[in-house]
């Protein structure tokens, strides 16, 4: 199925309608997540990898994920990290970054991770929140990098907040 919508047809996008939202049209309260992008950390290595917005990022395809840590005793720590970026009238810069665990095992095929975390935390990065508990200095590094070279002005204009908890 073709992901290219015909000439004039309005974008879908997901609608959020709540007892306290009065639903005012199409789009009215949608969750852009066009500015926010996954991270894949794995061996110290961070690289984009839009893959993992839906779970299908280069480690986990072929795994088998279980919600039990001791299905994957062999495993190996791999983060996948949320990145939002924030628009203002001076600029665009990172403003919301949030970090989730999940193990793999690449020879067993066999993986863990909690999916209702991953979500959580993509939710907390949408609201620019900055949640990095867990992540390693060589991660944060790792991360600090990537980030400074795939945007070096929106990184100079991003919160102390951030530029601090990947300084750690």
């Amino acid at each position: 199925m073709d992901n290219v919508q015909p000439e004039g047809k309005k974008q879908i996008a997901l609608n959020i309608v709540n007892a306290k939202s009065k639903h005012k049209g199409f789009g009215a309260g949608s969750i852009d997540l066009g500015n926010v992008s996954p991270v894949i950390i794995d061996q110290g290595i961070a690289v984009i990898d839009i893959g993992a917005m839906h779970a299908k990022s280069k480690v986990e395809k072929g795994i088998k994920f279980s919600v039990n840590r001791e299905d994957v005793p062999e495993g190996r720590q791999v983060w996948v990290v949320w990145v939002a970026v924030d628009r203002t009238p001076e600029g665009q810069f990172y403003g919301g970054i949030t970090a989730c665990e999940m193990w793999i095992d690449s020879e067993a095929r066999r993986g863990w991770k909690i999916l209702a975390d991953h979500v959580n935390k993509l939710d907390a990065a949408l609201k620019r929140k900055i949640i990095l508990e867990g992540l390693g200095s060589t991660e944060r590094a790792a991360l600090k990098s990537l980030l400074i070279a795939h945007n070096e002005e929106w990184w100079a204009a991003s919160p102390e907040e951030l530029k601090a908890a990947l300084s750690e």
